[in-house]
């Protein structure tokens, strides 16, 4: 009788105009976080409109994540401009209570990077071995079946760890996409609010002023999008002599990720950055050999450097590993409880529901066998050597799932790059071996 007349009390409560105070710090010892939908209440999320939209934003943003992949390398995160889409198509359409359904939105239209940046990190270097080795021929079913498994892998490995990173993490990690994703589709929530109002006008105003530079950057040329002393006569001088080189990014999208990720880790990426460029780079340009000294600082970053970074990732990938070793073991823990029927029925709240991990240990035996069976049938055809082949991606994706949760909560990108190639130096040395 008490907890229905509390959940009737929680019912009749109006829903708050904007975040709780205690939405991105760390929570007290007996505080809890109430997020602004609540439990009590039915919600519009997975709705037509709303599954629809998601998907033909997927299909938008996937084209231009891979466009700028191609040309610079870098897939931007899609997430804060599909919500603040959503957020407007919403507000035009004039839907009641629109959070939910612009969640599913921007949870649908996100992933349209994600898969992208696999593949184009990949698919340009099959084409190129294809125009060295013509035996090499580039098979289009093997691309998009390898891609649709690496996703859905990725996607069960993590469900696991939500519980980790978003609930006993809350306030610890920064999230900055996140963040800024929230207070996106929280700024729609509610017109008569003030506070609201004030941010919904920042975000539209930083947006336009960010687009309106961008565009101004990229077709007229007024300024170069990466500043850099080599254009100078002096710079190149220092480049040759002492293979220093000076450069930022002036691009709205890197200068709005400083504002959200914060002083510290902003620190942290240009420390790295600086290590790189002013202090290894000219040493292996001034005391490496007679071949690296004549590399330009490009091509020494391109070769040696790079790779450097790419062992500091794997490095700190295999601490994360190792501090969240518990975590892991939690889950194959709770995975076991579940499977002999020990699991703990009490009830959950809403928002810390998860999937039930029978559910989840069921999609991902299934999920492995159709990679064993693709690498046999579809690419290998050694058994042998496709298990061997299915062992390498079976371990790498697990634990580079937590690498890139890990990444991706402290400074909001996924270094996909990175583990492509550490990837690849590990399946190679691997097969070379046997």
């Amino acid at each position: 009788m008490a907890d229905h007349r509390e959940a009737k009390e929680i019912y009749m409560e109006a829903d708050p105009l904007e975040l709780p105070e205690n939405a991105f710090r760390e929570l007290g010892n007996d505080e809890e976080y109430r997020p602004i939908m609540h439990p009590a209440r039915d919600y519009a999320e997975v709705t037509p409109y709303s599954v629809t939209m998601g998907l033909v934003l997927a299909v938008i943003f996937s084209a231009a994540a891979a466009y700028l992949g191609l040309k610079v390398g870098q897939v931007f995160e899609a997430a804060i401009p599909i919500a603040i889409i959503a957020v407007g198509l919403s507000g035009a359409l004039k839907k009641q209570n629109p959070l939910g359904q612009n969640v599913i939105i921007q949870s649908i239209g996100a992933c349209s990077g994600v898969i992208v940046a696999g593949a184009i990190f990949t698919l340009p270097a099959l084409y190129i071995l294809q125009a060295k080795y013509p035996e090499i021929t580039v098979n289009f079913l093997q691309i998009f079946l390898s891609s649709l498994l690496g996703g859905i892998l990725g996607i069960l490995f993590f469900i696991p760890f939500r519980k980790y990173f978003v609930k006993d993490m809350h306030g610890k990690y920064p999230f900055p996409e996140a963040t800024a994703t929230t207070q996106v589709l929280a700024s729609g929530i509610a017109k008569a609010s003030a506070k609201n109002d004030g941010q919904a006008k920042t975000l539209v105003i930083a947006s336009l002023i960010g687009g309106v530079y961008d565009y101004v950057v990229e077709t007229f040329g007024w300024w170069a999008g990466v500043l850099n002393t080599a254009v100078t006569s002096w710079g190149q001088t220092l480049a040759e002599k002492t293979k220093l080189v000076v450069s930022c990014n002036t691009g709205a999208a890197v200068l709005g990720l400083g504002y959200i990720i914060g002083l510290n880790y902003a620190f942290i990426i240009f420390a790295g950055s600086v290590f790189v460029w002013w202090v290894l780079i000219p040493m292996l340009g001034t005391y490496g050999s007679s071949e690296i000294t004549a590399m330009s600082p490009e091509a020494i970053f391109a070769d040696y450097a790079r790779l450097i970074g790419i062992g500091g990732i794997a490095m700190a990938g295999i601490i994360g590993i190792v501090k969240s070793w518990s975590i892991i073991q939690s889950a194959v823990g709770l995975a076991g409880r579940e499977l002999k029927g020990k699991a703990d029925s009490s009830s959950t709240v809403r928002w810390q529901s998860d999937i039930s991990m029978k559910h989840i240990v069921f999609f991902v035996s299934i999920a492995l066998v159709a990679v064993l069976l693709f690498f046999w049938i579809g690419v290998i055809n050694t058994f042998w050597q496709a298990f061997v082949a299915w062992l390498v991606v079976t371990l790498i994706a697990f634990l580079f799932t937590t690498v890139a949760a890990n990444a991706i909560a402290i400074v909001g990108s996924n270094p996909v790059s990175g583990m492509t190639l550490m990837t690849l130096i590990i399946a190679s040395a691997i097969f070379v071996g046997i």
